[in-house]
């Protein structure tokens, strides 16, 4: 800790050097049909990568948020595609798990895209719940919604891989939990049908959808709808946001992935009062924070888990 750092909060300085443990987005590799994560952005793991085809996750970026000592969320969003710039291997394309804003201000949706376009890369939406704040749901939809379904949903086909974009952030039932919604569900049948069940399938949505901590919301209610209709497939994996932590969790054929933020980070599951958005990290725990997606996988019949690594 350094005399700027007041409080038992890191000054700016020393959140800009640690946007590791805020979060720099996940490279995302698939071999043989099989997504893998490589490491943290800017890694040496990623120089091994030959003919497998490689995205980037990006999630959280908050623009608009300023609190605590996450007071430049727009310099450190700046900082993860800086680090994503210097990959030996540049990614096709970026999947966005929402929440670009905090407030839904044109502004915030602006700014966010200035940054993100620096990368160069075609970038594939969804609503984050704190996009979808204005009257009448019209900003996120207007800039990013033009060709998907619905409140934002949509598929796409790129390297072999079916990749599905759900929303799961406006709707919500009686307890509070979020929904996919019947409209979507159907929409998603659909969707699959045509699909053959060799085609490694990616999910991407901003809430998780297994449920992780239901007092929090972070979960959707109404998944179980429409997991029974992955089961076909040799490999699906989901990505989320929302939590702006690591959770992976794998089912049959099924691997659930989380990412983490790249404004501020989030308590685990449970161990606060409510999940934020401010967290006191002091130099005793900071090391918690810090950390890769380790290289180590572990490999099954169908599937491959993913183990996350802190610094302690």
């Amino acid at each position: 800790m350094r005399q700027d750092e007041e409080d038992g909060q890191p000054g700016r300085r020393r959140v800009m050097e640690c946007a590791a443990w805020i979060g720099t987005g996940v490279l995302w590799a698939v071999s043989g049909g099989v997504p893998r994560t490589v490491g943290l952005i800017g890694s040496a793991a990623a120089e091994g990568l030959q003919d497998d085809f490689t995205f980037l996750q990006m999630s959280d970026n908050h623009i608009g948020f300023k609190a605590g000592p996450y007071q430049d969320v727009p310099g450190t969003l700046q900082a993860a595609i800086g680090r994503a710039k210097t990959l030996p291997r540049h990614p096709s394309l970026m999947l966005h798990t929402g929440d670009i804003s905090h407030f839904s201000k044109e502004e915030q949706f602006e700014q966010a895209d200035a940054i993100n376009a620096k990368l160069g890369l075609d970038i594939h939406h969804v609503p984050g719940e704190h996009d979808m704040l204005d009257p009448g749901k019209k900003l996120y939809l207007a800039r990013y919604g033009k060709k998907t379904k619905g409140d934002g949903w949509y598929s796409f086909d790129d390297h072999g891989v079916h990749f599905i974009g759900l929303s799961n952030v406006t709707h919500s039932g009686p307890d509070g939990q979020w929904l996919l919604g019947a409209d979507q569900i159907a929409w998603l049948a659909d969707d699959l049908r045509a699909v053959s069940a060799s085609t490694p399938i990616i999910v991407f949505a901003h809430i998780p959808l297994w449920t992780i901590y239901a007092k929090w919301g972070w979960g959707t209610a109404d998944a179980s709808a429409a997991l029974p209709l992955f089961r076909r497939f040799g490999s699906v994996t989901f990505l989320n946001g929302h939590i702006h932590q690591i959770v992976q969790k794998v089912e049959g054929n099924i691997a659930f992935h989380t990412a983490r933020s790249t404004a501020f980070p989030q308590p685990a599951p449970g161990t606060a009062a409510h999940p934020g958005p401010i967290m006191t990290i002091t130099s005793a725990t900071l090391g918690d924070y810090l950390g890769i997606t380790s290289a180590t996988s572990h490999i099954t019949a169908t599937r491959l888990a993913l183990t996350d690594t802190t610094l302690t």
